[in-house]
């Protein structure tokens, strides 16, 4: 029987983040919107003040599988939450519980922490982890509709009120 543990990426992981994250956007066929690569990552971790959070699940000493989050806030609870970046298990490792687990481990962290919700996105074609995530008691925001300025849009709008 397989030993399965979660814990918090290290300093000097980066490119280990960064490994999983690449087989993400292939998965999710996004390869061509990854900018991020080792050292970013290393700064945004374990930088002089971390604003994203990294656990890996582990299977018999090995990470198959990481979560990727931060913190965000609900101005209507009051309270901050945990927004989650992503959530990806290898293939080789799918089906054993590991995905549940992170899941599961953030969970009680917002639990434990006092947090109003824990919240993340889902590709629209990703049948299998629409799926998943139900199965957990998770409910789609279909009212809700995801924006993003970025590139030359943000540029343009940081300049605007120059």
């Amino acid at each position: 029987m397989s030993k399965v543990s979660i814990r918090p990426a290290r300093p000097g992981e980066g490119a280990l983040v960064f490994a999983f994250v690449q087989k993400l956007a292939a998965y999710e066929k996004l390869e061509h919107e990854v900018r991020a690569n080792q050292a970013s990552f290393e700064a945004a971790l374990f930088g002089e003040r971390p604003r994203a959070f990294c656990d890996f699940v582990e299977e018999d000493g090995e990470p198959v599988g990481l979560a990727l989050w931060f913190y965000n806030f609900s101005t209507f609870e009051g309270r901050h939450g945990i927004y989650l970046e992503d959530l990806f298990v290898d293939p080789a490792h799918r089906g054993k519980g590991h995905g549940k687990a992170l899941l599961v481990h953030l969970a009680k962290r917002c639990v434990a922490e006092g947090l109003a919700r824990f919240e993340w996105a889902v590709l629209d074609w990703n049948t299998p982890s629409i799926d998943f995530y139900r199965s957990l008691g998770a409910q789609p925001k279909s009212e809700w509709i995801g924006m993003r300025v970025d590139g030359a849009a943000l540029v343009r709008l940081a300049e605007e009120g120059a």
